[in-house]
């Protein structure tokens, strides 16, 4: 009598992502699918969120030493089956004239008539979420298109864009960067919040593209004004960006849905806290200098993160206590305030944040919070997927929540050091996981230069420039997560730091993850900063016991 040995499906491997998560690596989407399922129904202790992608899944821990346990359980565990999911057949019309569909025709043989009949001449099912919120990594069933991503991803694809990348189809939900092929555009709404179901394609869905000769936007219905709040403060100017953020949206990973939140997490905890406020509260994240607001009604602030000047303008009719030559009072006098201190600001008085003197982002808190509709479970303002309220614009007025934590105002508080003009900032880093795309020389030559913050850096990333590194393997890397800090080598080798509003997936290889404790300092570093990276000391002193 014949025995059959039952082999167990397991994880293959598991790789450290930066200090707080891991990526577990499987033999295909089954087994991707199979984890994905079992992580999302039974959570590990300290698991914050799961990401799967082609081959891999990640899982975002709460700390350092949660992901430590997670990396040892997931190698422990025996996979069962993926879990069940309605499929649907979503069909998507689609123009063909995208920028790259004649490079496509080229690098497939297939000519451009060709590219657009293998293109809908197929079901597509989409295999996992990613990137951007309705973002979905489509399969085909042959791989007639597989094609490279461009060697330099661009810094803006236009919504409803059609691309490829290897093996896979997918459109570009929003505005957003990209290093996919454009082969068409479409009018269909990838996600739309006002709908029962955001996104319009799920994992386990098919999708057949439809050739049209022009598409129909259907443009929504305008949302009613809202009632301009009674008490709040009004932004007289918003500088050169202002937006609403807190600590972000954590465990929406599936949906294609980053963290987002403030960048330098520390500086709005500390600025909430001198006001009393729950650190959860929304507060005010400006860039650079030039936010100015209006108190409509008393009001109670707190400006912390990169040092600078705190002007408060009193009314227009306001009068000092002092007469002049006439006997007459004349018209108050501005005044200056300090930073991490809270402070009044009265009825119309208003208050302008001036240049930083070193660091690049301040925080401006109000007691209570800012009260701005939650967007699954956050106020912050996620720049890439759109999520969130919209940049703060002049006119405007933010009401006061409710999000306090205390009865009374904080102390002053002292600030960390910010990035002074022409430093160089260090940042720690955690090798991998994908350092092995790469020789060894290229690891030192990350760490042995100084990289310089370009001004096409945003919340998504920070585009370095400096000598290029060089990959030690062709081909391309199936899409897999990501996280903030996430150093990504693209073909042409100039590192991008991945931020808070960073794609939740990405194609390119990962050379190393700046460490968490690090994110706050990386966020002051100001355009045309200097940057160097250094390997997270006692990572280093672990490698050379090896």
């Amino acid at each position: 009598m014949e025995t059959r040995m039952h082999t167990a499906r397991k994880v293959r491997s598991v790789r450290p992502v930066g200090t707080r998560a891991v990526l577990a690596e499987l033999d295909g989407m089954e087994d991707v699918l199979a984890l994905q399922a079992q992580l999302t129904a039974s959570p590990l202790p300290g698991q914050l969120d799961v990401l799967a992608a082609a081959g891999t899944v990640m899982v975002v821990a709460e700390s350092a030493s949660a992901a430590r346990a997670i990396g040892a359980r997931l190698l422990e565990l025996e996979l069962g089956g993926a879990a069940e999911s309605d499929s649907a057949l979503v069909v998507i019309d689609t123009v063909y004239d995208g920028e790259d569909l004649a490079e496509v025709a080229e690098l497939t043989g297939l000519g451009v008539d060709g590219v657009i009949a293998a293109h809908t001449g197929q079901l597509w099912t989409v295999a996992f979420a990613g990137f951007a919120p309705g973002f979905g990594y489509m399969v085909g069933e042959n791989q007639a298109l597989e094609v490279p991503r461009r060697s330099t991803p661009r810094t803006a694809v236009p919504a409803g864009s059609v691309a490829l990348a290897g093996n896979y189809s997918a459109v570009y939900p929003r505005r957003s960067p990209g290093g996919w092929q454009l082969i068409g555009r479409t009018g269909a709404h990838m996600w739309d919040l006002d709908r029962e179901q955001p996104a319009l394609v799920r994992p386990g869905d098919r999708v057949q593209y439809r050739a049209v000769r022009e598409i129909v936007e259907l443009s929504a219905p305008a949302p009613a004004a809202a009632a301009e709040p009674a008490t709040g403060i009004r932004i007289v100017a918003p500088g050169a960006l202002s937006l609403v953020q807190d600590l972000g949206r954590r465990g929406h990973g599936g949906l294609g849905v980053s963290a987002a939140g403030a960048l330098d997490r520390s500086s709005l905890r500390r600025a909430n806290r001198l006001v009393g406020n729950a650190l959860t509260a929304a507060a005010i994240e400006t860039v650079n200098g030039g936010l100015t607001i209006q108190a409509v009604g008393d009001q109670v602030i707190a400006v912390a993160g990169a040092p600078s000047s705190l002007t408060i303008t009193p009314p227009s009719d306001a009068v000092s206590g002092s007469s002049n030559d006439d006997g007459d009072a004349g018209p108050a006098a501005p005044r200056t305030v300090a930073m991490a201190t809270p402070f009044a600001l009265l009825d119309g008085e208003t208050l302008t944040i001036g240049a930083p003197q070193a660091g690049f982002r301040t925080y401006l808190a109000v007691r209570g919070g800012v009260d701005a509709l939650a967007v699954l479970g956050s106020r912050s303002t996620d720049t890439l997927s759109g999520l969130g309220p919209a940049p703060l614009a002049a006119g405007q007025v933010l009401g006061v929540g409710s999000e306090t934590e205390s009865a009374a105002v904080g102390n002053p508080e002292l600030q960390p050091d910010f990035p002074e003009p022409g430093s160089v900032t260090v940042l720690d880093i955690v090798p991998g996981p994908r350092d092995d795309w790469f020789d060894p020389s290229q690891l030192e030559a990350l760490c042995s230069q100084d990289w310089q913050v370009t001004p096409q850096s945003n919340r998504v990333g920070m585009r370095l420039a400096g000598e290029p590194l060089t990959r030690s393997r062709d081909g391309e890397l199936p899409s897999e997560g990501t996280m903030a800090g996430a150093l990504q080598i693209p073909p042409a080798g100039l590192p991008v730091l991945f931020l808070a509003d960073h794609p939740i997936t990405g194609g390119y290889p990962v050379i190393a993850v700046v460490t968490d404790e690090h994110l706050d300092r990386a966020a002051q570093v100001p355009i045309g900063g200097s940057i160097r990276f250094r390997v997270f000391p006692s990572f280093a002193r672990t490698s050379a016991r090896k």
